[in-house]
């Protein structure tokens, strides 16, 4: 599979999801480049904004198996992983794999489930392996995670330390859907007897992993390279920052800037490609200071000032 075939592979993709969920064009587009670059999504937004829809709809699209995961504070790891069970018949234990055997696993509301049950979910997400009794099972491939939690209610939650947040390629918000988008939404919902549209199979599972193939095949110009690498360490040095940005989240910056070339329909990676994606895979990324945090400092702030403390390299056809 070439770029364009992936690409327009793509965009059929994200056109029938849009057809089930209402929307801004680029959260699918920043969901999709983790998906092409094979990497997790964390959606941190307010109840009712689309955040199941989006993933049921995602998996829908692309014809692979879900499973959605409810996080609650007495959810046990065996309840993710599976657990042994033993068979009279054959007088001896059977592992019964669990929801995460899947390939489109939502972990709703994950921050209400205590840090053990969330480390062993953050541990198939990095190893795309479970270990249960000193046995290791393989996860299906392909297999990425919607995670999703709500950063209002904090009453009985368990925030992700910023160790694990890390293990998410992109952090991103649904937001709100426009003035015409709500529209929509109380039309579908006014005639009772119509059906609510659904999102149908484009590509199979097949296809899927020849378009995760493709971003390995993207031109990243040394330059490129450069600027990206440079962006990444400028968040260190800023005295507003505790911790920087980890060499994986360099290297997540590197794999979804390929994607998101892909996504294009190019087959190099330019800067504008940088900047579509870099708030949604760096932002969760930093630990501000204390005193960074008593003045309201946003985490954004600190990538744009990265961003432009670093020259823009110019692209020679």
């Amino acid at each position: 599979m070439n770029v364009p075939e992936a690409a327009q592979d793509c965009v059929a993709v994200l056109e029938e999801v849009q057809t089930a969920v209402i929307g801004r064009q680029q959260l699918f587009e920043t969901i999709m480049t983790a998906i092409v670059a094979q990497g997790h999504v964390l959606l941190e937004d307010v109840p009712g904004t689309g955040k199941t829809l989006t993933a049921q709809s995602i998996a829908t699209a692309l014809d692979l198996e879900f499973t959605r995961i409810q996080f609650t504070p007495d959810l046990l790891p065996a309840d993710i992983t599976g657990t042994h069970i033993y068979n009279e018949h054959e007088a001896s234990f059977e592992f019964e794999r669990g929801p995460v055997f899947a390939n489109v696993v939502l972990a709703d509301e994950i921050n209400r489930a205590p840090p053990k049950t969330q480390a062993a979910l953050l541990e198939a997400m990095g190893e795309k392996q479970v270990s249960v009794a000193g046995e290791t099972y393989n996860l299906p491939e392909p297999f990425f995670v919607i995670a999703t939690q709500n950063p209002v209610e904090q009453e009985g939650t368990f925030p992700l330390p910023e160790a694990q947040v890390d293990r998410f390629m992109i952090k991103t918000t649904m937001g709100y859907p426009d003035r015409g988008g709500e529209l929509t939404i109380i039309d579908r919902r006014a005639n009772r007897f119509s059906r609510t549209p659904e999102a149908q199979p484009v590509v199979d599972r097949e296809t899927l992993l020849e378009i995760q193939d493709v971003p390995e095949t993207i031109v990243v110009d040394p330059v490129i390279r450069e600027y990206l690498t440079d962006v990444c360490r400028a968040t260190r040095e800023d005295s507003r920052v505790e911790v920087g940005v980890s060499p994986r989240g360099v290297q997540r910056l590197f794999e979804a800037s390929r994607a998101r070339a892909m996504l294009s329909g190019r087959d190099y990676v330019a800067p504008e490609d940088i900047h579509a994606i870099v708030h949604a895979i760096l932002d969760h990324r930093l630990v501000l200071t204390t005193e960074a945090d008593v003045r309201g400092v946003e985490p954004e702030t600190v990538v744009e000032s990265a961003l432009n403390s670093v020259p823009v390299p110019s692209m020679v056809e």
